[in-house]
Order: C-alpha cells, then structure tokens, then sequence
C-alpha cells in the first residue's frame, strides 16, 4: 500500500498577500492590490508553482492546507481581473445574473496535476469528497459579506486544523451569523447551514447540535430554525 508523504509546499507567498493586502476584520483592499503589478506577479507566480502538486501523495493536512488556500485565492484572483464590482452576483437592470454568477463558481480556472478545476471542483469534489470536515465551510470564502471572515493568512499544513477550530468558532460566534433567541426557541443562522446540512448533520445529529458545540448560549435542541438573509456585497476594505 503506497503511504501518504508530507511534500513541502511553500504557502509563504501567499500568507505574505494576505498580510498585506487582508485587514483583521477580513476585508480585502482590492483596490491597492490590483494596483501592485508586482502582486499580481506574486499570486500568479505562486498558483503555478503548485500546479504539479499530487494530492494523492500529500499527507491529509497539507492536502487539506493546499486546497483551502488554493480555493480562497483562485477566488481572489478571479475578483482581481474585474474589480472594480460590487458583488460577485452581478445585475442586469437590477436582476442577478445567475448566469455569471454560477460561471464564478462553475468555470475551469486551474489546472493541478493535469487536473482541470473549477471551485465548485475543488470545494465538492475534492474537499468534501476527501475530508469528513464540515469546518472547512467556515474556512472557504467567496469574496461576500455574507462568508466566512478571510483570514489574512495562509492555512498551514500543520495547524489547519486548529485553524479549522479558531475558523468555527469565529463564525458561530458571531451574532450576524447565528444567532439564538431563547424566548422563542428560534435559532437564527447563516444559510451556510442549509446549503451544507448534510455535512453538518454528519459530524453532529442535528444542525442545532452541531452549533451548540461552539456556542456559549444554551439552546433547546427542539429549535425551529430560520435562515438569515446571505449577503453577496464584495468583501472590500476599499
């Protein structure tokens, strides 16, 4: 049986892009960096160095590193070649272009170990495929408000899972997220729970019971819950 390796992967340039260009609260100055030409070269630079990268000869927690990172940045770099946007659902008179909106995702925008991938790819068929690992929902980020905050640094192969924990944390934590109301027995949470119940419901025996687990305020695990309205506004400092 072939066994698994811990391949070295250089994650720094792109932990030094979030240093720079991702505040604490993880909004992105995209303004500031589309205008680095030398950053631009930077993030491309380092995205074609992983290109070759086998996955199945990764330990689980650099494989895990490398797809996380490659998710967020593919995602940055996409916003980088239209910024200046609102949001990565556009309008047309006022409607979404669901059209584009689903090419964001859909699109092939990488290629690893001859692999082409969109982040659609990446997310259902490679992370959530490989890794029994709901956190990873609080960990990828689509460029919106209504995400998961972006860390402004790289997840690294050996802490990504206390990065993981810190990630979950943050979120359920965070009243624009989840929220519970006692007095109604209603537990108000991020749509992120819907679109990945299955997950959740995996790692846990109910959505409820899996929040209970990093919130501080006890609930009844007869909650009704209702969804929380999902911001697209783009994550920008600017």
């Amino acid at each position: 049986m072939n066994e698994m390796i811990s391949l070295r992967l250089d994650f720094e340039p792109w932990h030094q892009l979030l240093t720079n260009y991702v505040n604490e609260q993880g909004l992105v100055d995209y303004r500031r960096w589309q205008a680095d030409e030398s950053a631009i070269a930077q993030l491309k630079t380092w995205l074609t160095s992983l290109q070759t990268a086998n996955l199945d000869a990764l330990d689980p927690n650099t494989g895990l590193a490398l797809l996380l990172n490659l998710y967020n940045a593919l995602t940055i770099r996409q916003v980088l070649e239209k910024y200046p946007i609102e949001s990565i659902r556009p309008t047309i008179l006022g409607v979404p272009n669901w059209l584009a909106f689903k090419l964001f995702f859909s699109s092939n925008l990488y290629e690893l170990n001859e692999q082409k991938l969109s982040l659609d790819d990446i997310e259902h068929n490679l992370l959530r495929k490989r890794f029994s690992e709901p956190r990873i929902h609080f960990a990828l980020v689509c460029a919106s408000s209504g995400c998961p905050q972006l860390r402004n640094e790289a997840y690294w192969p050996d802490k990504v899972r206390e990065q993981l924990e810190q990630d979950a944390q943050q979120f359920i934590r965070n009243p624009e997220k989840v929220r519970y109301d006692a007095q109604n027995n209603t537990l108000y949470c991020s749509k992120i729970f819907k679109w990945y119940e299955e997950d959740f419901v995996a790692a846990a025996h109910s959505v409820t019971e899996y929040i209970q687990q990093y919130s501080d305020q006890p609930m009844l695990p007869s909650a009704e819950i209702e969804y929380l309205p999902y911001s697209w506004q783009l994550n920008d400092r600017s």
